[in-house]
Formats: C-alpha cells, sequence, structure tokens
C-alpha cells in the first residue's frame, strides 16, 4: 500500500490568462515527498497544460465553463492526502510552500481543522508584495487556538489559497463550503472548525487579475454579497465576539463594494438599500462604531442617507480635482484646441454609418483592416468608410479613398462621430472609447515573440513603452480578431481585458484561398518572374536589440550559389524605412528583387515558390498556402532572450531550420526545402496554426460586427483538409 500523502495540493480552474504553466511547472521543479498534486483542469487549455505533467500529477479534465465550486470539488473527491490544499489556475506557490506546509501540519501537537499562512501578492505591475496578514499571524503564535478566542482572524484576506485545511473535516462540511463566492467558504472554513493553527511564512501566491480583464459583475451577484455575510453572521449565532467582527467585515465590505465598483445607477441604488438594511438589521447590540470620516460613512449606511453618501462622495470628488488641477497647471493652447474640437465632435451623436480605418500606423489601406473594408464594401455600401494615412503615405492611396491627415480638424471629427473604428495597432491614447461605437482590433500576425505585457521582463523590447497607457487603449477594444487558439490564447494574457475574442480568421489571408491560378499568374507578371523559375521570398523580421537592420545573408552570394532559375524576392521589414538599408543600392535585376515597398505583401506569397524567414509572422500567413517554408534563424537563442517567445520555434518550424548561410544554401541548392520530412512538418505547423482560414474571415467578421449578426449564424471554419489553397507557380506555368 502507498503511503498516504501528508498533503494534496488542488490546482483547479481555467487556464486565465496562461497563469497556470508556471504553477505547475513551479511544483514539478521541486521535489513534494508527502505532496500530491490535482488538477482539476476547466477547459481544453488547462487540460492540454495539465496533461504536460502527466503522470506525476494527477489530470481531472472538466467541461469549458465549469464553476470554480465544481473544480475543488471534483479535486478534493480525488485526492488522498490528509490536508488538503485549494489553489486556484490563476495563483502562484513559492518555491518548497508545499513542503513547509505538509510538514507544519504533520507537526501540529493538537487536532486542527484549519491552518492559516502567510501569503504574497502579485499584479499585472508587481510580483511578490507581502501581504497585510504577517503581523497578524505572527502574534496568534503556533498552538491550536479556538476561533472565539481570536476573531481577529476572520480579518484575514479571506483566500483558499492562504489556509489549508483537514480532509476530513471539508468532507464533512463540503455542503457548505462548496461554492462559487471563495470569500465566503475561506470564512465559513474558519467558523466551523473547533481549532485553527497558523503559520507566518508566505506559502500562497495572490494574483490579483485586472479588473477590467473580467467579466462585469452582474445586478444579482453584487446583492449577493450582502446575503453572504448575513450567512457567516448566521453560522457564528451565539458568539458576541465573532458576530462583532464579522458585523464590521461585513459594513466595510459593502462600502468599498459600493465606492469602488462601478455600478449602474438603479443597481447601486438597490444595493445601498440592501446593504442598509442588513447594517440595521445585524449591528451588535452596543457595538461601537469607528470615529471620523469612516464612522460618518458608516452612519450614512445604517441610516439608509443615499443621497448624503453620493452628496459627501462628490465632495470628496471635487476636492481631489481641485488639487490635481493645481499640479498639473494648464495645458498648453494647441491641446486645448485639439479637445475643444474633438469635444465638439463627442457632443454629436455617434454615426452609424460611419467607420474609420487605420493600419499599421497609419501606412494606408492593408492588411486585415484593408480585407475588411473590402468586404464591407460588398455587404454594407451604406457604411463609409475613413482612412487615416499619414501626408506622405495619402499619394500611395487607391483612387477615390476617403482619408484624413492625423490630427487636422476632419481626423476629430470622423474620431470622434464614427460608429466603428478599425486598426492593426491602437488608436492614438486621446481617441475616447463612446459608450455606442465598436472598436475592432484585428491584430497584424500570429505572435511567436512576447507581445503586450508579456514584454515587460525584457528591457530590449520595452524601452519606453508605458503599460499602464496600453492597457488603457486595451480596454477599449470591443473585438479582437484571431486566426488561432494559440493567438486567442496569447492575446488574452498579453492584452487582459473585457473585449471578445473573434476566433474567425485573419480577413488579410483569405486571398490564399480565393486567388487561382489567373491571379497567381498575373502576380508573378507583374514582378517580372519568367514561367517556370523558382521565385524565393526573403522576408526577415526586426529585432530589438539592433538600432537598425543587420545583413544577416550575403544576398549576391546566395543567388549566386543558387543559380539562373532561382529569383531573390526580398522585402526588408517596415521598421526599417528611413533607415540606410542594404537594400537601397539593389537594383531589379534577373536574379534579386527589392519588394520592399511592393504592396501587399499578400501578392508577394501568391508569387513564391519557398518562403525563406527567421521570426517574422508571415510564415504563419504564408503556411496556408501549403508550400514549402524555411526557417534562417543564426541569432536564435538572442533573440529569444532579448524578446521573450511563446514556443520553441526550433522543435515546432513550418520546415527545415537553417542556423547559418552555408546551411541554409545547402538546403535550397537540394530537395530538403521540399522534401518528405519538410512536408510533414509543414502539415503540423498548419494544423496548428492555420486554424479558423478559410477564405471566409472577412465574411465572419464584417456580419459580426457590422452586420450584428449572431455568431451561430455564420459559417462554419472548413475543415483544414477539405480546404483548397490558391494553386502553386509551377501548377500555373
Amino acid at each position: 500500500m502507498p503511503e498516504t500523502p501528508g498533503l494534496s495540493v488542488i490546482v483547479h480552474g481555467p487556464n486565465v490568462q496562461d497563469h497556470l504553466p508556471a504553477l505547475l511547472d513551479s511544483l514539478d521543479a521541486h521535489p513534494l515527498t508527502g505532496v500530491e498534486v490535482i488538477v482539476a483542469a476547466v477547459g481544453d487549455w488547462a487540460r492540454e497544460t495539465a496533461e504536460r505533467h502527466a503522470p506525476a500529477f494527477t489530470v481531472v479534465p472538466l467541461p469549458e465553463g465549469a464553476g470554480d465550486a465544481a473544480a475543488r470539488a471534483a479535486g478534493a473527491a480525488r485526492a488522498t492526502g490528509r490536508w488538503l490544499h485549494f489553489v486556484h489556475a490563476k495563483d502562484g506557490l513559492p518555491a518548497g510552500a508545499p513542503r513547509i506546509v505538509a510538514e507544519h501540519a504533520a507537526g501540529l501537537a493538537d487536532p486542527v481543522d484549519v491552518l492559516l499562512f502567510d501569503h504574497t501578492r502579485s499584479t499585472w505591475r508587481t510580483s511578490g508584495l507581502p501581504s497585510p496578514d504577517g503581523p497578524r499571524l505572527a502574534r496568534a503564535g503556533g498552538g491550536a487556538l479556538a476561533l472565539d478566542e481570536c476573531a481577529g482572524l476572520l480579518g484575514l484576506t479571506p483566500l483558499l489559497g492562504n489556509r489549508a485545511v483537514r480532509a476530513g473535516f471539508w468532507r464533512e462540511h463540503e455542503h457548505l463550503l462548496t461554492t462559487d463566492a471563495e470569500p465566503f467558504a475561506a470564512n465559513a472554513a474558519l467558523l466551523l472548525a473547533d481549532r485553527v493553527a497558523c503559520l507566518p511564512h508566505p506559502a500562497f501566491e495572490d494574483r490579483r487579475l485586472r479588473p477590467e480583464s473580467l467579466p462585469p459583475v452582474p445586478a444579482k451577484e453584487r446583492y449577493a454579497l450582502v446575503d453572504r455575510h448575513e450567512a457567516l453572521l448566521d453560522l457564528a449565532t451565539g458568539r458576541p465576539a465573532v458576530q462583532g467582527v464579522l458585523y464590521d467585515l461585513m459594513v466595510r465590505d459593502c462600502l468599498r463594494a459600493f465606492v469602488r465598483d462601478r455600478m449602474p445607477e438603479d443597481v447601486a441604488r438597490e444595493f445601498f438599500r440592501r446593504a442598509s438594511l442588513a447594517a440595521r438589521r445585524r449591528r451588535p447590540e452596543g457595538h461601537r462604531s469607528p470615529a471620523g470620516l469612516e464612522g460618518v460613512r458608516r452612519s450614512l449606511l445604517e441610516d439608509g442617507a443615499y443621497r448624503k453618501y453620493r452628496a459627501l462622495q462628490k465632495t470628496n470628488r471635487v476636492r481631489r480635482g481641485v488639487r490635481s488641477a493645481v499640479r498639473t497647471g494648464r495645458r498648453r493652447a494647441g491641446t486645448g484646441l485639439r479637445t475643444l474640437q474633438y469635444r465638439r465632435a463627442l457632443a454629436d451623436p455617434v454615426d452609424p454609418r460611419l467607420a474609420v480605418f487605420s493600419a499599421y500606423w497609419n501606412r494606408g489601406v492593408s492588411c486585415n483592416p484593408a480585407a475588411i473594408a473590402a468586404e464591407l464594401a460588398e455587404r454594407a455600401p451604406d457604411i463609409h468608410p475613413v482612412w487615416v494615412v499619414t501626408a506622405a503615405n495619402a499619394a500611395l492611396l487607391p483612387p477615390g479613398t476617403d482619408h484624413v491627415l492625423p490630427g487636422t480638424r476632419r481626423y476629430w471629427e470622423v474620431l470622434g462621430r464614427a460608429k466603428y473604428l478599425v486598426n492593426n495597432v491602437n488608436f492614438p491614447d486621446a481617441v475616447v472609447k463612446r459608450p455606442d461605437s465598436v472598436h475592432l482590433q484585428t491584430h497584424h500576425g500570429t505572435p511567436l515573440k512576447h507581445m503586450g505585457l508579456d514584454q515587460m521582463p525584457y528591457p530590449a523590447a520595452s524601452r519606453g513603452l508605458d503599460f499602464r497607457a496600453l492597457l488603457d487603449r486595451v480596454d477599449k477594444w470591443d473585438y479582437s480578431v484571431s486566426a488561432n487558439s494559440h493567438s486567442t490564447r496569447m492575446w488574452q494574457r498579453a492584452y487582459p481585458s473585457r473585449h471578445v475574442s473573434l476566433d474567425h480568421g485573419y480577413p488579410r489571408n483569405d486571398v490564399y484561398y480565393r486567388a487561382g491560378a489567373d491571379e497567381v499568374r498575373a502576380v508573378r507578371e507583374r514582378l517580372g518572374l519568367a514561367p517556370g523559375r523558382r521565385a524565393v521570398l526573403y522576408a526577415p523580421t526586426h529585432r530589438d536589440y539592433e538600432a537598425g537592420w543587420t545583413p544577416r545573408l550575403d544576398l549576391a552570394t546566395l543567388a549566386d550559389h543558387l543559380g539562373e532559375e532561382t529569383i531573390l524576392l526580398v522585402r526588408g521589414h517596415y521598421f526599417y524605412e528611413g533607415f540606410t538599408s542594404p537594400l537601397t543600392g539593389l537594383r531589379r535585376t534577373g536574379r534579386i528583387i527589392d519588394v520592399s515597398s511592393y504592396d501587399p505583401v499578400e501578392d508577394l506569397c501568391l508569387a513564391a515558390d519557398v518562403l525563406v524567414t527567421d521570426y517574422s509572422s508571415i510564415m504563419f500567413d504564408y503556411a496556408n498556402l501549403d508550400r514549402p517554408t524555411v526557417i534562417h534563424a543564426d541569432d536564435w537563442e538572442t533573440y529569444r532572450t532579448t524578446r521573450g517567445v511563446y514556443f520553441d520555434l526550433m522543435a515546432e518550424a513550418p520546415g527545415p531550420v537553417a542556423r547559418s548561410q552555408a546551411e541554409l544554401t545547402e538546403i535550397l541548392a537540394t530537395d530538403a526545402w521540399r522534401d518528405e520530412r519538410a512536408a510533414k512538418a509543414r502539415a503540423a505547423f498548419r494544423r496548428r496554426f492555420c486554424e479558423y482560414d478559410d477564405g471566409r474571415a472577412a465574411e465572419r467578421v464584417v456580419r459580426r460586427v457590422f452586420l450584428g449578426e449572431d455568431e451561430r449564424t455564420l459559417p462554419p471554419v472548413v475543415p483544414l483538409p477539405e480546404r483548397t489553397p490558391a494553386p502553386r507557380p509551377e501548377e500555373v506555368a
């Protein structure tokens, strides 16, 4: 018979914002003698993550949408340890924490039902901050205690993660403790326990998610806060010391929720009414309110003085506003003029037939916004598109394109009145998100490199970035377009907000399934590619650790080695416009063509027989064509270290990998670029990253966002084996 574990760590919940891998990796990295790990994984993402640690950890798969209570119950049902420690998938555990908890629990001299311990706190900005609980835990000592002797322990942060419960005790009271309301379960466990003990050592990390990334709290859930506090008071009947502490906690939490949560006015008024009734009904006899402003707030709540409380809030806001104005001073006159123009536009009704488009920081009509605009013209011609472009790019627009220049009067007018704002980056910080406007973020590539908040640990990538301002921009998104579940998941962790993911595919990739032989032939003719000649599209990406573009290939030598029948189409990254690029001197010769300024890039992909890239997102788009790709990764270790990556490209490349120019030449000079091994790698890559692209992405986006159709009425994504990409160049020669 195997020995019964001293502690069962029950990790539970969905893989929220991709925090679960770090938690499981930390558990896997340290010996867990006498400790078992149960993962009650909610949804496919959590299950896939947990299964990478099987059989060391027991995985209990649960369907998408299963609540925290159900996940905890499922994990507890599989646990065999004497003690249970519930850890949500979003949270963390300090190194060695399970061992410390298990050893301390095993060493308790007297019977104890709940072991309380300290924790640290983390947010998107900070990690490892001390909790306020340490001093209180230290004062309680290490022995077994009855809660009535130390009722102040109810003031500890009410988390199940900062306490372990005896397995028998949990099962005896599971019917009361099984609830999605974690604060209630945490304090109910203390109230039901005969004895508790304290460990003033951090053994849990409470990771606070951005409130803006969480679903809005429904009215009934807000009202339930009052009900849960009253239920705790019911559990403490006949225990005056405990009831006094619980009453103070109820009033405090209700006032905090009323002040901090942005409730609709009708919900706020009803919440205040219910909290006021509970405060009067539950006030212990002889209970004293605190002095000062806090005492005034409590008195107003107990009196049900809603209007007076609102007046007090308004007075405090005005006072803070005056102080802020004094500190910041007056704005510049130019900014004031711009603000005045924009405010006038914002005062006008939203125009439901106006859409503003932009791409790549106002470079022109391209990428996903261009594909959406084209589809919109077909399906909703009454919606007028206006493009934001710089003065330098305005001359390159297609004839008849309505456009505005950034900073002009009309620019602020259309931004203020438009119903729809579409971009593959973010609009400026000054753009206001009107309640009845729709902001559509299309992105411009599947992420290999770290994006958004994930750039914070990398100085080369995060230099000059204001992440708080970034999140303010992200909070304006209504929709985020995704080409695959990998992107959906990474956007969730990189850009935590409430936007809805449109898992519809990338509109810019539709052409790869719609183009026929005539289109492929026409593009090659425009580029001067003779039939039968192999076109190699070389498209390297930007590197944060370099000030300019450093050539990684000797293109002339490569062209010479590949011979007369191979043409190099060389496309520099758009970030290097204005730099003295090595491509500047290239002439349109028979074997090397500089296509850095050629748009759209989708034409170049249609024309190419093979793609050579390093870490550019073009590899994900090109994979839709089911044509060979070669990765040139001479600086992979440096790139991965300085920028951070979401997966190991060397292990999951779409084709052969070259670590030097000599290796690249060898691959392209032989059949290695298109042999069976290359095809197998490409097929696996396509299955993972071409998940939603089938030629109808723009249609799905337009019908969902602009026409308001229900997602269930949209055309389903065609399975990958049933899709037919554009013909290869050799098939149309």
